[in-house]
């Protein structure tokens, strides 16, 4: 299988990020991306297909936000890393804002999503890898493989947040049907839900998106990713979310993910996008699923074996030395 990297997407290092109450070392770090890396050997470099695809899925004040957000930190006198304290919850209206700090709330949900000089580079780059990969399929390739570094899953059309500045899989969804797809879906197999995707194509018929993650009522992102949730107007019935319970097995998470690629079969794609993160092993430190390293291998043959041309996105993953292991074992069921 081919996969693509590019070394800007290295260039993302924050040094912290607030989380229950603390400041602590910035979990999505660029040694996560190097981990990999040293299992698989040298990608394809990415191509550049420029902003358009982005712009597709993204709105065009969050581009340029993202592009210019640690210029405009520093620019108000401030140090260290930009991170938004204050969120308009209630009753968000569309005023000018010129602060950076109201611009950091407007375009974000959480404070664990730092801006650095080196994020609009990395988020591009990383949006940039999944197209290329996209279009190897496009070249014959059964499967191909995105190692986007920092994840997208998380990113709305105009926020961040869980790590996550440009949806990388919504990003390839829309640029699978503007070459051709009548019927793209994506399945998210991250221990965390994929609120953005799900926001993104929330009203859309030609999209089906397929979350197995931990239940939100204990775990982030908390407001999305309830089973009530099914999509509204064109999009209603296509949106699927399957909520586990902590320590779920491979015997458990595999029938969930049965279940899952039966609705993605029912659907039709013509086109399989997999948000993958391999923060559902079971010494993950932020999560608390307990999958093993074996057990990725087992989950990919099953997806292959449904037979759809699918992209692999990187999403999460946090057990830095244990990537090596895990994500070449996913990759190997293919």
């Amino acid at each position: 299988m081919r996969g693509v990297f590019d070394p800007r997407q290295l260039l993302h290092a924050p040094t912290s990020e607030l989380h229950n109450g603390q400041w602590i070392a910035y979990s999505e770090t660029p040694s996560r991306a190097r981990s990999i890396l040293a299992a698989l050997g040298p990608l394809d470099p990415a191509a550049d297909y420029g902003e358009a695809p982005l712009a597709a899925i993204h709105d065009r004040d969050y581009l340029d936000f993202l592009k210019t957000a640690a210029t405009r930190w520093r620019d108000a006198g401030r140090t260290g890393d930009a991170i938004a304290y204050t969120f308009p919850v209630v009753a968000r209206r569309a005023v000018r804002l010129d602060r950076i700090d109201a611009l950091m709330g407007r375009y974000a949900f959480d404070a664990s999503t730092p801006i650095t000089d080196g994020t609009w580079a990395a988020a591009y780059a990383s949006a940039q890898s999944a197209l290329t990969a996209l279009a190897m399929l496009r070249t014959g390739e059964r499967a191909a493989f995105a190692l986007c570094r920092p994840p997208g899953h998380h990113a709305g059309a105009d926020y961040c947040g869980g790590y996550c500045y440009l949806n990388n899989a919504a990003i390839a969804a829309q640029a699978a049907r503007d070459t051709g797809a009548d019927k793209v879906a994506i399945l998210d197999i991250d221990y965390h839900h994929g609120n953005g995707t799900q926001d993104i194509f929330w009203r859309r018929s030609d999209v089906f998106y397929a979350s197995i993650h931990a239940d939100p009522a204990t775990d982030y992102p908390f407001y999305w990713g309830h089973v009530d949730e099914v999509g509204e107007h064109d999009g209603r019935g296509t949106t699927l979310n399957l909520p586990l319970p902590h320590g779920v097995r491979l015997d458990a998470f595999r029938h969930t993910q049965s279940a899952a690629l039966e609705a993605i079969a029912k659907f039709g794609p013509d086109q399989l996008i997999i948000s993958f993160g391999a923060d559902t092993w079971e010494g993950d430190p932020i999560s608390s699923f307990a999958l093993s390293t074996g057990d990725y291998r087992v989950l990919a043959r099953d997806i292959a074996g449904c037979g759809w041309p699918t992209l692999i996105v990187m999403e999460g993953g946090y057990a830095v030395e244990a990537l090596g292991a895990n994500v070449p074992s996913f990759l190997s069921g293919f």
